[in-house]
């Protein structure tokens, strides 16, 4: 009788044992957790990283050459240079109603 409340009495300390480190602050689960939630953060700066590797190097064209803020006028403010002719061809679906063979022509 002893010796099975005796070893009732250790299996109750190895549990209590356990416990902590399973279920408890800085268990096992939640440093699995944690590991998995640095793993997406590491893909998240990655991504980031790229990114501002890319605007970096944007930032230093346009710093260095004028080529670079020649081509951001014409893409996004749609401007010419002086004397230079612009040729805007009308897609076929839309140049249908107008007369063929038409271009918008600025100077």
């Amino acid at each position: 009788m002893a010796l099975r409340v005796l070893a009732l009495v250790l299996v109750l300390l190895i549990a209590a044992l356990q416990y902590p480190m399973w279920l408890g602050k800085g268990g096992w689960f939640q440093v699995r957790e944690l590991d998995r939630q640095g793993s997406a953060q590491r893909e998240v700066n990655e991504k980031l990283k790229l990114r501002n590797e890319a605007l970096e190097a944007d930032v230093r064209d346009l710093k260095t050459g004028s080529e670079a803020i020649e081509e951001r006028a014409r893409s996004e403010l749609g401007m010419i240079k002086q004397d230079e002719v612009f040729f805007q061809v009308q897609p076929a679906a839309t140049a249908a109603g107008t007369a063929a063979g038409t271009a918008n022509i600025k100077r």
